[in-house]
């Protein structure tokens, strides 16, 4: 059976190559991605959190996929997107189903954020844009400054980096772990 990847965002400020290349990565590699966002309207990127990029339609809602179809919840960055993310029930629902059932998330860059609103990040090994160290330690995460810091803590595998330029490395432990599982 092939391996499913949930890609989720908002619709606004959402780090452009954090949402496309784990996409284009994952769908080369053979695995099933599926992008999910708040509306069924486009998704507009940013490069660098300031400059415009491409607006891209979403494949599906935060309310139409089942989380039960899912191998891997994957959530780019941004910052608006991450600040958004963090305050939507149905994304702290996501997370909460995913760790809740042993399934592997994610996240990169300002991402991690969502995790402090689900309840999911106390004592979880996490990295992240720099300026979350403070709020992720202060929410009870464990920081640590790598490209990919794995956590395996609390029965459910965390899978975290930086910023964009640790997208290679972050696409490989994805499909590291999609293929141990």
């Amino acid at each position: 059976m092939a391996k499913k990847a949930l890609i989720i965002t908002s619709n606004a400020g959402v780090e452009h190559d954090e949402l496309i290349k784990p996409l284009e990565f994952l769908k080369s590699k053979g695995i099933e991605a599926i992008h999910a966002a708040e509306k069924n309207e486009e998704v507009q990127t940013m490069k660098g959190d300031k400059e415009p990029g491409p607006a891209y339609t979403p494949d599906s809602t935060f309310e139409k996929v089942d989380p039960i179809d899912y191998d891997i919840l994957i959530v780019p960055g941004g910052t608006v997107n991450a600040d958004t993310l963090r305050i939507n029930e149905q994304v702290q629902q996501l997370i909460q189903h995913f760790t809740d059932n042993g399934k592997p998330i994610a996240m990169i860059c300002h991402a991690p954020w969502t995790l402090i609103n689900a309840g999911r990040i106390e004592g979880k090994t996490v990295t992240g844009y720099q300026s979350l160290e403070l709020d992720l330690k202060n929410a009870g995460g464990l920081w640590k400054d790598e490209a990919v810091a794995y956590c395996k803590a609390h029965g459910w595998i965390l899978i975290t980096s930086r910023n964009p330029g640790d997208l290679p490395e972050f696409n490989e432990a994805i499909l590291k772990e999609l293929e141990a599982a």
